[in-house]
């Protein structure tokens, strides 16, 4: 059996478990959420606890924190620190959540892992808190390596929300960031802004550095008031243009509180590339691949798309079936004062699924009734299918954007860059 092969039967192991961790098994008794908290430490526990001895640099937010998360980790790197970044979600394939300076863990590397825990899985089955969760496994993986590679500092995204979230299990950080607040994940972290903000600012802890990106005035009050009750540090960004430039500053402002020179924060910040992110994949015409999965992302991406010139834009779109707030994503693509024909299109992978496209088409013809948009609409159910007809009657001048879930994203970009490629070369680019 292949290398690649075994990756992919762990990959498959590793994601038979459930993923209780976001909260989908709470039910109406909203029992003890620090349940997962607890799970993930009991676990770490059977393993010699593993994530002890790192120098911590905790994320969450609602947009934004995978590249705040990636691009802290390329400054920490170029100035002589080694560091591993754990991320999620995931482009092409699972290696790219766990990250070593440059290159993505081995396919080798996490079967051994893997094969090593099998026991520790089957005694905490046992336990008192069951077996743990898909996206607890993966963090544990990533701690075991980077233990294993003596990492000295480790950056970590949040997987889902902040304070119950697995790797919320860091008990003395040495910085904290949020970037900023808005509504996504609304039935589980909150209805208001409040709600989700209280959510996510369980991250900071006594004695770290707490940084945001947050402009409401409201927000940085309550989070002011959290880093004075438990002892933490509170720096808060100034206004900035757009997204782009509040994710350079939130990231240079931790960066030099750590002590680090302009000079490395520059290098850093050149070496960051994250698959996706608006990433263009060809010219003539163009075709770009961004996994803007929310209102605040899709408002990023639009900036972006205001500065690009084309003819007529064509987007391929879809939503993941975990999202509650389909209308907030797909309006403003409606809006957009270009001429445009969106195709709406299906992911079914695994865990990695979207939306009916027939659901998508209705909430958006009830939008085009109430705003007489003159967006023209399709449906091709295999993105693949979308993507070859789109190029088919698009011409040199136009724009060809895919959006709206990482699934997506991620499944075409292996048209330029398959996922055997990213595991041979442990890279996305």
């Amino acid at each position: 059996m292949s290398i690649l092969v075994k990756y992919r039967v762990a990959v498959e192991y590793v994601e038979s478990f459930s993923n209780s961790s976001i909260r989908k098994n709470i039910g109406k008794d909203k029992k003890d959420l620090n349940f997962f908290i607890k799970r993930t430490q009991y676990f770490l526990d059977l393993l010699g606890n593993p994530e002890k001895d790192f120098y911590y640099i905790h994320v969450t937010g609602t947009a934004g924190k995978g590249t705040v998360s990636t691009t802290i980790q390329e400054i920490l790197t170029a100035s002589g620190k080694k560091t591993g970044l754990f991320t999620s979600p995931y482009v092409t394939t699972s290696i790219e959540k766990i990250r070593i300076g440059g290159m993505y863990i081995s396919p080798e590397e996490f079967v051994a892992i893997v094969e090593y825990l099998k026991p520790f899985i089957a005694t905490a089955h046992t336990g008192p808190y069951g077996g743990p969760s898909s996206f607890e496994l993966f963090f544990t993986i990533a701690l075991i390596y980077f233990r294993q590679q003596k990492c000295q500092w480790v950056v970590l995204e949040v997987g889902f929300g902040g304070r119950y979230d697995a790797t919320n299990i860091i008990s003395r950080p040495v910085v904290t960031a949020i970037t900023n607040i808005d509504y996504d994940h609304t039935d589980f972290l909150g209805k208001t802004l409040r709600e989700i903000a209280t959510d996510k600012m369980g991250i900071i802890k006594p004695e770290s550095s707490f940084f945001t990106s947050e402009q409401r005035p409201s927000l940085q009050r309550l989070f002011q008031k959290t880093c004075r009750d438990v002892g933490a540090k509170f720096f808060a960004i100034k206004h900035q243009r757009n997204y782009f430039e509040y994710n350079q500053e939130l990231v240079k402002t931790i960066a030099r509180s750590l002590g680090i020179t302009d000079e490395y924060i520059d290098k850093g910040i050149h070496n960051t590339q994250l698959p996706c992110r608006f990433e263009i994949m060809q010219k003539n015409p163009v075709i770009v691949l961004d996994g803007a999965h929310n209102r605040a992302k899709i408002r990023s991406t639009i900036h972006n798309l205001q500065n690009c010139t084309f003819k007529k834009l064509y987007i391929i779109a879809t939503i993941s079936d975990t999202k509650k707030d389909n209308r907030a994503i797909l309006e403003p693509l409606l809006s957009l004062p270009y001429s445009t024909h969106i195709v709406f299109t299906q992911v079914k992978k695994g865990d990695r699924s979207s939306v009916s496209p027939t659901l998508l088409m209705s909430i958006a013809r009830k939008y085009q009734k109430n705003k007489r948009s003159k967006t023209t609409l399709e449906i091709i159910e295999n993105p693949h299918y979308a993507l070859e007809s789109i190029k088919k009657n698009a011409h040199e001048n136009d724009f060809i954007l895919v959006t709206g879930s990482f699934f997506l994203a991620g499944e075409l970009r292996n048209e330029w860059i398959s996922e055997d490629w990213v595991l041979q070369n442990r890279r996305s680019f």
